[in-house]
Order: structure tokens, then sequence, then C-alpha cells
């Protein structure tokens, strides 16, 4: 589904407490701001189950200073309704703040701790998952060589053996955290994975780097962190083997983590 298609139909605006006609597509196309205060985002839900487990999280962490955009329930009591999710509108947008990312991605997973592994984790097929178990060791696919699955395949050999306690972490945080001043953090959603806390700290440094315009100087700022090169190393393989896995990506688009992989490699 697509919310460029059609906006949410009428019954699904309303078990969501936004009815009426006043619906706005944002910028990106990935939701709909909905109702007359224009505070209800309404977005498409492609995996229900996933859906579901994502507001229920959301309903329920408090990590310290950072705001959470609070999912709605239905009238009815659903978390997805005919396929679509919705949550309150919170104000700001993502800044290349991304210490800040960090520092939050620690507070969070210390409040996330406490949360059961969830089974999606395990039954999900999609390129992000095969990436991730990609990255670990844990499954091989055969990848374009030309899309980042030769530098893929030299990198993997420096994987060693580490000693981390695996959680439900968030493992797309970059570009998907909202600033608004001086006020906190905002998290508007989770992207579930069952890894240590310090790998989702590194994906945000990868990704800092490869797309974020950051200096090199945020491996070091962050290098505290426990068996930090080799989390590194898992985040740049689970962003390599999801370049060479996304049928979007080219061989320009690898540039940045080749830049990335320069520094990782100076850590190793």
């Amino acid at each position: 589904m697509s919310a460029t298609a059609e906006p949410p139909p009428t019954h699904v605006r309303a078990a969501f407490g936004a009815p009426g006609e006043d619906v706005e597509l944002l910028e990106g196309g990935l939701a709909w701001r909905c109702g007359a205060d224009g505070d209800v985002l309404i977005k498409p839900a492609t995996d229900t189950a996933e859906a579901a487990w994502v507001a229920q999280a959301l309903d329920t962490l408090d990590p310290e200073e950072t705001r959470v955009a609070r999912p709605l329930r239905s009238t009815d009591g659903r978390w997805v309704v005919s396929g679509w999710s919705a949550r309150r509108d919170m104000a700001g947008r993502p800044e290349p703040r991304h210490d800040e990312v960090i520092a939050m991605s620690l507070r969070l997973h210390t409040a996330s701790s406490v949360l059961d592994r969830p089974r999606l984790v395990e039954s999900r097929q999609d390129i992000y998952a095969i990436a991730d178990r990609m990255a670990w060791g844990e499954t091989y696919v055969s990848l374009a060589p030309e899309k980042g699955g030769r530098l893929f395949d030299v990198l993997a050999a420096s994987r060693r053996s580490v000693s981390l306690r695996p959680q439900v972490v968030h493992g797309d945080l970059f570009g998907n955290v909202l600033f608004s001043g001086n006020a906190p953090p905002g998290l508007i959603d989770f992207v579930p994975y069952w890894r240590p806390p310090e790998w989702a700290a590194a994906v945000v440094v990868i990704d800092a780097m490869a797309w974020g315009g950051s200096d090199p100087a945020i491996v070091e700022r962050w290098s505290h962190l426990s068996e930090w090169p080799q989390m590194l190393l898992r985040a740049l393989l689970f962003r390599l083997a999801l370049h060479a896995l996304h049928p979007r990506a080219t061989t320009n688009s690898l540039g940045g983590l080749e830049t990335a992989s320069q520094t990782v490699l100076e850590v190793l």
C-alpha cells in the first residue's frame, strides 16, 4: 500500500478520532495528517503484526530525556485498522545532530532492555532482516559485487566473536529522530532487531559518515562503548549487505559506505 495513492478511508480516520475531510500528505509521502486539529498522523501498516508490536512498545517505553510520539488506539482498542496505524503528531524535523541521536539511542535501549524478544524478529524475511543476519554471519546469500558484495566479502574476514548481550534495539534511528530547538529528541517509530545496543549506536555512526556528512572523529567520540571496533564492523556489513540487496541501490550510491569503510578499517 502506498500513502501517495489514496488517503486513509473515512472509517479509518473516524476510528482513530480524526473524522472529517481534513487530510494532508506529509513531505516524503509516508503518512497523512488528519483531523481538524491536524494532530493525528495515519500511515499504512504493511505488516500488521509488526505495526501492532511497534505501537505497543511505543505506548509503554519511557526513555529518559526523550519525547515519544505516542501511538493511537482505535475506538475499539485496535492498533491497526484496515491496514492503517496512527500516532500523535510531534514537532520537529530530522537534523544532523548525530551525537545526540547516538546518546538518545543509548537511553532508549536502557529502557527497551526489559522488552521480550518479539517473534517477528525471527520470522522476518525482508532484505533488512537478511542483511542483518549476514552481518552477523548467521546466513549468506550471493551479493552483487559492484553494489557492495565485493567489499562485504573483504571486510567479513575481520569478524571476531563478541560477548555482548543482545536485546530489543531500534536498528534504524538515523534520519528518524526529530529535533525542535532545545526540546529533547523525538522518537517517532521503532524498527526492532535483537542485537546489542552498542551495535545500534554503531549503525547510526556508519549512516552518519556515509550519508549524513559526519566527520570521521565521531568514531573516536564513542570508542568507549564495549567491543566498539566489532560493532562498527557489523554495522558496516549490515549496510553493505542491505545496499547490495536493495533494488534501487546503484554503484554511485555505494560511495558513502566505501568512505566509511576506510575509517572502520583504521580501528579494526
